[in-house]
């Protein structure tokens, strides 16, 4: 007799983006994973559980407010609830039990956000035996979500890639910008509420994946505070000079090959890594990273390629082929100097988003 219970397990890394000039255009993936570990038990004829989804949470932010347990409020599921009412599910399968391992850091610039929506998709798309989605029609949902496909991008593709937005037709243009309260199911106005939500337009977004040297590894320094994106949105100017413009213009030409090349060129890689178009406006939210920035170089510090703010921040990723320790402490002892207290990961270039069946 065939087993009247499922389980499968799906795992999204976190991501860094913009590295340095890629502003809103360059993700990398990164190996530490957000985890789904999925029970539907078929064999329940009802639930007791909103929508027949019951969740368990263990990791960053767990017992606060920032983390509900109430599917119809948490993040994950009601993504994968938007893909499911797209397809005519209303709900998830009787019975549902999501036990979500988070270990990124919530609102620290690694992605949080994007691989939740990226995994909420993904569990959607399982649950429902959606299997005809494919990981460029998942990447439409995604970005009906989350609007900047540099995040999302790299949790879904995996590795070092390059991410942009197709030009729509005027009228999926429109749709696009569809409030989230419409395009997510919310607990509120009762049950026609999303009963069928804007399915995406086909072909939003479209990503290329970069060579990355194998020698480059990244150490993220994690400041023990918050910094909302949409606060390291409001601090960037609406205009900004040509020159500046030129300057990443320059600089995103050469950082896509300067960080394929084996061995890679410490100092290419340095002046690829420059920014004046987020940066420089961010400082302000967090203190020490002018000098971070610019204290740190090749020349100084051996093994060192280059530093940068890792998203939105407070993250700093720095890109190198050794003396990790030393470069984690270097810069741990300058956010030291203004009461910050950070720590710190070795990471690496990570696989996208998998699913694996028990």
């Amino acid at each position: 007799m065939a087993s009247t219970v499922e389980k499968f397990v799906i795992k999204t890394p976190c991501s860094s983006a913009n590295i340095g000039p890629g502003f809103d255009v360059i993700g990398l993936a990164l190996s530490m994973y957000l985890e789904l570990h999925v029970t539907i038990d078929r064999s329940k004829t009802s639930s007791t559980h909103p929508l027949n989804c019951r969740i368990t949470y263990e990791g960053e932010g767990e017992g606060t407010d920032e983390i509900s347990l109430d599917p119809q409020v948490n993040l994950l599921t009601r993504v994968a609830l938007y893909v499911l009412r797209c397809h005519d599910q209303r709900s998830f399968p009787l019975e549902t039990h999501v036990h979500i391992k988070n270990p990124i850091p919530l609102g620290r610039g690694l992605g949080s956000s994007g691989a939740a929506v990226v995994a909420g998709v993904m569990l959607g798309k399982e649950v429902g035996g959606l299997h005809h989605l494919t990981p460029e029609r998942l990447f439409d949902f995604c970005l009906m979500i989350e609007r900047h496909p540099d995040n999302v991008g790299a949790a879904l593709f995996g590795g070092f890639v390059g991410t942009y937005l197709m030009p729509l037709s005027p009228e999926d243009a429109a749709r696009v910008e569809v409030p989230l309260s419409e395009v997510l199911p919310a607990p509120a106005g009762g049950i026609d509420t999303g009963m069928r939500p804007p399915e995406p337009p086909h072909g939003i977004g479209h990503h290329i994946t970069f060579p990355w040297a194998p020698e480059i590894k990244a150490v993220a320094i994690i400041p023990e505070f918050e910094v909302a994106t949409a606060k390291a949105r409001e601090v960037l100017p609406a205009q900004y000079p040509r020159h500046d413009v030129t300057f990443n213009l320059q600089r995103i030409a050469l950082l896509p090959v300067a960080l394929g090349q084996s061995p890679p060129d410490p100092e290419l890689i340095y002046l690829a890594m420059q920014d004046k178009l987020h940066q420089p406006y961010r400082q302000t939210l967090i203190p020490g990273l002018t000098e971070i920035v610019e204290s740190m170089t090749p020349a100084s510090q051996p093994g060192l390629l280059g530093v940068c703010l890792s998203g939105a921040g407070p993250t700093i990723l720095a890109l190198a082929t050794s003396n990790f320790d030393e470069i984690a402490n270097r810069i741990i002892s300058q956010f030291k100097q203004n009461n910050i207290v950070c720590n710190w990961k070795l990471l690496e270039p990570a696989e996208g988003t998998t699913v694996t069946r028990a």
